[in-house]
């Protein structure tokens, strides 16, 4: 192809909180027989717990962070394992490089082939409890998205690390995810994240504020423990070289080495999401300007949108638009 593509795994931020949806997948589950091998799969992986919230489980029980994540991981493979068999798609010829949000980099080395989707659903599965047991008050923490006024950024990132430094000891607020230049989520306790949050408006960097309904302080120190427990666990994974270039979340570029990708993955948990820096490497350094998004929702598909309105992205989120598929 004369211009580079990426495919990105797209989960919405905050570890897919929101993404996901009962019978998700199912549309996939009942036309295509590979689409029930992964879900199948995954299930028995998980000891046969996963089916059944994903397609006649509660919403409640879905959202929890140790189902969903592995619900949106699941349903993500499917897609692109039914149109690896329906469409003739190889992600090793339609594209160069790979990435994913926070749980979607997980659905990213799936798809690259430098990790089973065996390995993978147990992995987010403990990912999502250990993030859950990280955090014993959750009361006491919270998520906020920011909308970031226009060219401040930067003036937000050297912002947030002057509050972080000047908050009461025992409060904490650090960014979580950055997710386009006018788009971020900050995350702590909740006295630290709603201080972090005024401060930033009143210095007229950020416009608004939105608390997210989540159920832990995702991607910031408070995540350590979890962090402790997924480097425990990665030390079992045996991963692959992958087929394309994956770039990492917390370096904003390409994977290089395949021993570095459990440590990254551990990183990944209390580090920010570097989304808008992964992606502006792709743009300047790779000359990407064509997207396949893939998953559940289009929450990412449209951020890039925004950001970059002459690009192009192609989603994929249901069974028609793999049966509508053309290149």
């Amino acid at each position: 192809m004369t211009t580079p593509r990426s495919f990105y795994s797209k989960e919405r931020q905050n570890e897919g909180q929101g993404s996901q949806f009962v019978g998700m997948g199912k549309d996939l589950y009942d036309t295509y027989s590979v689409a029930r091998q992964v879900v199948d799969e995954a299930d028995d992986a998980l000891g046969g717990t996963l089916k059944h919230v994903m397609f006649d489980g509660s919403q409640e029980d879905l959202t929890r962070t140790e189902n969903a994540q592995p619900a949106i991981l699941t349903t993500s493979i499917a897609m692109l394992r039914v149109l690896e068999s329906e469409r003739g798609f190889k992600i090793e010829e339609s594209c160069k490089h790979a990435l994913g949000h926070s749980l979607g980099e997980y659905s990213a080395l799936v798809a690259t082939k430098a990790v089973t989707l065996h390995d993978a659903v147990k992995l987010v599965r403990l990912r999502g409890q250990a993030m859950t047991k990280a955090v014993t008050n959750k009361g006491t923490t919270a998520m906020s998205a920011l909308v970031v006024r226009a060219d401040k950024l930067e003036s937000l990132v050297t912002a947030m690390d002057e509050i972080k430094a000047s908050l009461p000891a025992g409060e904490l607020a650090e960014i979580a995810n950055i997710n386009s230049s006018f788009q971020v989520v900050i995350s702590g306790t909740v006295r630290g994240v709603d201080h972090a949050s005024r401060m930033l408006q009143a210095k007229k960097i950020a416009a608004r504020a939105v608390d997210l309904p989540v159920s832990a302080p995702f991607h910031c120190s408070l995540m350590q423990p979890a962090a402790d427990e997924m480097k425990v666990a990665l030390k079992d994974v045996h991963f692959k070289k992958p087929v394309i270039n994956v770039i990492s979340n917390v370096t904003a570029k390409p994977i290089t080495k395949v021993e570095d990708i459990s440590d990254l993955l551990v990183r990944q948990v209390t580090g920010t999401v570097q989304w808008h820096t992964s992606i502006k490497y792709l743009r300047d350094q790779e000359n990407v300007h064509d997207y396949i998004s893939l998953g559940p929702g289009k929450v990412l598909a449209n951020l890039l949108r925004k950001e970059y309105p002459l690009d192009f992205v192609k989603t994929v989120t249901t069974a028609d638009d793999i049966q509508q598929w053309a290149l």
